[in-house]
């Protein structure tokens, strides 16, 4: 392929003389074009959808979603991944990151190995995929082998995929179910897609993971309600949420959060409906776990020594 045909490897005439500019000039600059990305980003809102559905669906029925890339595009996967455990109490399996050149590229680059499209499907292999996962396959440029092989493979086993590419008509979009090509135009340096490109599938990446926990029932009102209290600020965003939903004291917020070994989504059900921690986690086991389906559930079933 004629890399520099692609979108991303173009000169941007905004730029030209950036060598020249002061400190002051090239910050106005990117600034500038990174108002863009927004724009492009809300021009793919429907393929954006479209991946989502699929992913909730398959995290609802015990699939995982796997995000592949190299380079910035691989790190990008593995900061979104790494933080639905702690955001959302997800299992480490559910979303994960499959990285061309293995953990150790993630702090240092390992030049070539994103141009080994056999080794993205081997890598792929090993996580023992099944039709009931998805593989999003993550390129600025939308033709890194890694990330194709990844998705080749994918399809062979009959998961869904997705590929997100700065490019259009990218070559990693022929191998996807549903491709989101984002269009972000030059950067502001010559190919350095670890800049606008990158920035926009950021944003992406945290679109998809957001939305999808949110239909999980991740999330209350705008809050969140599956946050892992592993830490002194987590614990303390625990309390104010009780505090915020129910509208009880700093005390009161701590003494039932120690009542449900610090998880949020039962504290709330527990005051919001007046009952013990057993009604409440029954009333989220019932519910699939949405807070608001639980309280109703409590409302309606709770013993009549409670109401």
């Amino acid at each position: 392929m004629n890399l520099s045909a692609l979108t991303t490897e173009q000169r941007n005439k905004n730029s030209l003389t950036l060598d020249q500019m002061s400190t002051l000039d090239i910050l106005k600059t990117i600034n500038r074009e990174d108002k863009n990305v927004a724009e492009a980003v809300e021009q793919v809102l429907p393929k954006i959808e479209l991946a989502i559905e699929h992913i909730y669906s398959s995290l609802s029925n015990g699939g995982r979603l796997f995000y592949v890339g190299a380079g910035t595009s691989g790190r990008l996967g593995v900061v979104d991944a790494s933080e639905c455990p702690p955001t959302f109490m997800t299992p480490p399996e559910m979303v994960q990151t499959i990285m061309a050149g293995g953990n150790g590229a993630f702090i240092n680059a390992i030049e070539g190995s994103e141009d080994d499209e056999d080794q993205g499907a081997a890598d792929l292999k090993e996580k023992e995929l099944t039709r009931k996962d998805v593989v999003l396959g993550i390129t600025a440029s939308g033709r890194t082998p890694y990330p194709i092989g990844a998705l080749k493979f994918a399809r062979q086993v009959g998961a869904y995929t997705v590929g997100l590419s700065c490019n259009d008509k990218s070559l990693i979009s022929k191998h996807a179910d549903c491709e989101i090509e984002v269009i972000v135009g030059p950067e502001v340096l010559t190919g350095s897609t670890r800049m606008k490109a990158a920035t926009a599938h950021k944003m992406i990446l945290n679109m998809i993971s957001t939305t999808t926990m949110v239909k999980l029932g991740k999330v209350y009102e705008n809050l969140m309600v599956d946050v892992h209290a592993s830490n002194y600020k987590l614990l303390e965003r625990a309390k104010h949420t009780l505090m915020e939903v129910t509208g009880v004291s700093y005390k009161r917020a701590e003494t039932v959060l120690e009542q449900t070994n610090n998880r949020v989504k039962p504290a709330i059900v527990m005051l919001e409906g007046d009952v013990d921690y057993t009604m409440a986690q029954y009333a989220i086991e019932q519910s699939g776990g949405y807070v608001r389906k639980a309280i109703d559930y409590v409302n309606k079933n709770k013993p009549n020594s409670l109401q």
